[in-house]
Parts: structure tokens; C-alpha cells; sequence
């Protein structure tokens, strides 16, 4: 069953105001991680820094997440946990160094990792680089 942004917003516990929802609308409807210039530019009703409060609150709300693509900046795609306590989604991206998007790699697992003592891991970010099928085929 597919949930609705205002659904995912009320869950979460945050108010699904229009600026909200816009944002979750776009995020829904990507099929890969979103930067803050991408959003910027495909909703030309909300500024920047409104853009950026929005993600900030997904993220303090575990809604969404943030990976570091190829170049160092961040995109925000939606957590698919259902808990606001862990992010169970996470998965690798891959960078094409061609078309510059940012891919995620839903079939490919995140192998276990095993630290040393003493260390508490809060996040992954497994990404991938090189070109894509699109750009290699050209």
C-alpha cells in the first residue's frame, strides 16, 4: 500500500503544511536522492532556506536521510524503516561521473561491518563511482 506525504507527515508527528507537503511530494516522486539545488529548482513556489528547514525537520524526524553523493554534496531521499529510532533502509548509492546523478542500489546489501571496541556506528554511506549503464552505452 502506497502512503499518501500527508499519511507520512501525520505519522511522524509533524503538522503537513503546504511547504511540507510540496517537498515530500517531490521526494516521493524521485526515483533517486534529491540535492537542495534539484528541489530549488523544480519548485519555484518555496525559497531555499524554506526548502532547507523542511529537510532538516524529515531528517530530525527520521523521514528522510542524507547521503553524500560523488561530489560532496548531500541529497535526501525517504527513509522506508517505519521507525523513527533506526534507518533499516540503508542501501549504496552509485555515482555516475557522467550524467552526475546519484543511483540507488536497492538489491545490494551493505556487508556487516565490524568495529573495534569501544566504537558506536550511527551512520553508512556506501557509494559507489564510475558511469552508469545509460552513459556507458553512448
Amino acid at each position: 500500500m502506497k502512503l499518501r506525504a500527508e499519511q507520512i507527515l501525520e505519522s511522524a508527528g509533524i503538522r503537513p503544511t503546504p511547504n511540507r507537503l510540496i517537498v515530500m511530494r517531490q521526494l516521493m516522486g524521485s526515483e533517486c536522492p534529491l540535492g537542495l539545488v534539484e528541489l530549488e529548482q523544480t519548485i519555484d513556489t518555496l525559497d531555499k532556506s524554506s526548502i532547507f528547514r523542511v529537510l532538516n525537520l524529515f531528517l530530525s524526524s527520521h523521514i528522510v536521510h542524507a547521503v553524500e553523493d560523488g561530489r560532496g554534496y548531500t541529497k535526501y531521499e525517504l527513509c522506508h524503516s517505519g521507525s523513527d529510532h533506526s534507518d533499516d533502509d540503508q542501501h549504496p548509492h552509485f555515482y555516475c561521473r557522467v550524467c552526475q546523478r546519484t543511483i540507488c542500489l536497492h538489491d545490494i546489501e551493505i556487508p556487516d561491518l565490524t568495529l573495534g571496541e569501544g566504537y558506536k556506528l550511527e551512520s553508512v554511506n556506501f557509494m559507489l563511482k564510475g558511469v552508469c549503464p545509460d552513459c556507458a552505452g553512448k
